[in-house]
């Protein structure tokens, strides 16, 4: 698939960066909501070997305060302007709000990663499509009444990739998400990591978000500063399971973490 002005390839495993331009993100490590700090984050980011950097102005950890578009644009679009003139990685945005992602197509933004999967904003989908841009749908959802909880999520993802289908996204534009952390207690979060290959036989690209996650800390029982192994022992599974994209904080490890991992497998 190409996002932006880049190619990306089935066989491989690419990393996503994040850049959490937000006062509160859950991850200290992640915080840059200062200008000149996140564009030398952004810089940082591409020199550690990321593939797409992905900028958020709102933060999504359990129990997120949500903040109005508005907000959100003041917060992202000069950042996105200013890590645009520095550095030539595809930008992804994470919102789930059309107006942000409008306008951040605008500024050249080549992926949309909405944590919704286009059903929280009826009017995502079509931005996206006239947009051009290709967009990541995560699973998520309000109520946790799953009847058969990998069966329901994929039968979810499905429903999102219908939303794309009717507004005209193409099928090469579009990433799937299992959405760990989201809707979905501890085992639920390591059911659906364990079934990576399913979510791949609905014939997308797959991204493994688990960055320091809680369903780590619960695991381990460590603090969100101490998950580094954890989230490397995740990735290095997602590599082996179809993951074409890792979305995470550290990004000169998981580079490591995946070229090592591409070394060993091509003698299988």
């Amino acid at each position: 698939m190409i996002i932006g002005n880049k190619e990306f390839f089935e066989d491989r495993t690419y990393i996503m960066g994040i850049l959490n331009v937000t006062p509160d993100s859950f991850y200290d490590g992640s915080r840059y909501d200062v200008l000149e700090s996140a564009v030398r984050r952004a810089v940082q980011i591409k020199e550690e070997g990321a593939d797409i950097i992905d900028i958020g102005g709102e933060s999504t950890r359990p129990g997120y305060t949500m903040i109005s578009a508005n907000k959100e644009l003041e917060r992202v679009m000069p950042v996105i302007e200013a890590v645009k003139k520095e550095i030539d990685l595809p930008i992804s945005l994470d919102t789930y709000k059309a107006d942000v992602a409008k306008e951040g197509i605008k500024l050249g933004v080549s992926l949309i990663n909405d944590i919704w999967g286009l059903k929280y904003d009826p009017d995502m989908a079509r931005v996206i499509s006239d947009g051009k841009v290709s967009c990541c749908l995560m699973h998520n959802r309000k109520e946790t009444d799953y009847k058969s909880f990998v069966e329901d999520t994929i039968e979810d993802l499905k429903e999102c990739i219908n939303l794309a289908h009717n507004a005209g996204i193409k099928d090469d534009r579009i990433i799937l998400d299992p959405g760990v952390g989201f809707a979905k207690d501890t085992e639920q979060n390591l059911e659906i990591t364990a079934s990576l290959d399913r979510i791949y036989e609905l014939g997308y690209p797959v991204l493994l978000g688990v960055s320091r996650k809680s369903v780590i800390g619960n695991v381990l029982n460590i603090p969100k500063e101490e998950r580094l192994s954890g989230t490397l022992a995740l990735g290095v599974y997602g590599c082996l399971h179809h993951a074409m994209f890792l979305r995470v904080h550290d990004v000169k490890e998981h580079v490591q973490a995946v070229k090592m991992i591409r070394e060993v497998t091509k003698y299988n």
